[in-house]
């Protein structure tokens, strides 16, 4: 277990291993690095892979300030600056996708490439929107448990896999992670695509339709852009498509 400090009080959580090239991963609201446990094994031969909980998530510290996406970004240069990362490829799934994506607009230096995953760079489509809204109901009106056992169900193959992610999620907390799905639903980040300065590779399952409309998005405002479609997947490739990501990524970037 490894812990940084970040705004001098707040403990992140995170995990480093493997060399090579870093690659380091952002996690969706609530999941918590343990998303990316079959990266951690699968991609630390070829790259320095490294996981972390955001604020409020997992076993990093919640703080005492209401979250925002500056917040957020600025957490993951102070962790890119206590691991003496340069620069690195940063994969966003989901909705870590947006912090992924205000990172390298706020840091560009430090960004190499950006993987997003099922990533959208708003949310303006009715699907995606009812997607958030229903975390944001789950959160405020079920509490943790709930969603817990959504996420944890809908991520793991086994149900060893999913009671794992669903009592990872449960260490969230509730007010931080409410934070977090409004500060998703709220970010928009197309009118400045443009000036991102690293490539972008885009990874989207080929059944996962309600985010499909972006991959658009990025092509028209962003300006180096690739998009790859995994077969029969739907949102959960980190989890459920492991082999195939792991396959694109190292394609890409080994």
């Amino acid at each position: 277990m490894a812990y940084t400090f970040v705004e001098h009080s707040v403990p992140l959580y995170y995990e480093a291993i493997g060399s090579g090239t870093p690659i380091v991963f952002v996690h969706p609201p609530g999941m918590g690095s343990v998303t990316f446990h079959r990266q951690q094994s699968e991609l630390s031969s070829s790259f320095q892979v490294v996981t972390y909980d955001l604020r409020g998530n997992g076993k990093s510290g919640k703080g005492n300030k209401p979250i925002t996406m500056d917040m957020l970004a600025s957490d993951l240069h102070e962790l890119f600056n206590h691991l003496q990362i340069k620069e690195a490829i940063v994969c966003g799934y989901s909705n870590g996708g947006s912090i992924a994506q205000h990172f390298a607009l706020q840091y560009p230096h430090q960004v190499k490439a950006l993987i997003l995953i099922g990533g959208f760079s708003e949310v303006c489509t009715p699907l995606l929107y009812g997607e958030f809204f229903m975390g944001i109901y789950a959160v405020k009106w079920h509490g943790l448990s709930f969603l817990a056992n959504v996420l944890g169900r809908s991520h793991g193959i086994t149900k060893e896999e999913q009671q794992m992610i669903a009592n990872y999620v449960r260490l969230s907390d509730r007010k931080r992670l409410y934070e977090m799905y409004v500060a998703g639903l709220h970010y928009r980040s197309t009118d400045r695509l443009h000036e991102l300065r690293c490539p972008l590779l885009l990874i989207y399952g080929a059944r996962d339709y309600y985010v499909h409309a972006y991959g658009r998005i990025f092509q028209q405002h962003a300006p180096d852009v690739r998009i790859v479609y995994v077969d029969g997947a739907r949102h959960q490739i980190p989890t459920k498509h492991d082999a195939e990501l792991h396959l694109i990524i190292r394609s890409y970037f080994s």
